[in-house]
């Protein structure tokens, strides 16, 4: 452990972040990792076993606060903080080449990646999109895997401004 609030084991990409996976205590965290494009898988009710063969199976990095699942991977980021802030600040510390701007490259429910989407084709689906702002030319994304449709509202600015104060204090 460093003083830093996290530890970290394995080989580590110095260039770009590499592909995560999550366990249950971090299930904010890899949403926030995905809002900046991060390819981060989250196993829902999954066990330390089945954590660790997907991890080797996909060259993944663990990202947990459970000491021993840390342990045992064979690359992982152990993280103490309970809060997300300090979550984020220790990802960003191991790999400062995190991206810190909100993407629309990955989808926030299921990691799968988005393309930009056609409106009109679906209008049971598109019921929740903003008609006056799709008129002026709003962009949608949907997730090729699970459909979900993504746009710039209200909650992105909130987004893009914690991400950027999370990312000026971790940077030393």
């Amino acid at each position: 452990m460093t003083d830093k609030g996290y530890s970290r084991r394995g080989p580590c990409p110095g260039v770009a972040p590499p592909r995560w996976i999550v366990d249950e205590m971090l299930g904010r965290l890899a949403r926030y990792l995905r809002f900046v494009g991060c390819d981060t898988l989250y196993l829902r009710g999954a066990t330390d076993d089945e954590i660790l063969a997907r991890a080797r199976t996909e060259g993944r990095v663990v990202l947990t606060r459970d000491r021993e699942l840390a342990r045992r991977a064979p690359a992982a980021l152990r993280i103490e903080s309970p809060y997300l802030r300090f979550q984020w600040a220790a990802v960003r510390a191991a790999w400062p080449d995190l991206p810190a701007e909100l993407r629309f490259e990955r989808c926030t429910v299921c990691n799968g990646t988005l393309a930009p989407y056609e409106v009109g084709t679906d209008p049971e689906r598109e019921a929740g999109l903003p008609r006056e702002r799709v008129a002026g030319g709003l962009d949608v994304w949907a997730c090729a895997a699970c459909g979900h449709l993504y746009w710039e509202g209200s909650h992105t600015a909130r987004i893009r401004a914690q991400l950027a104060a999370w990312s000026r204090e971790a940077t030393p």
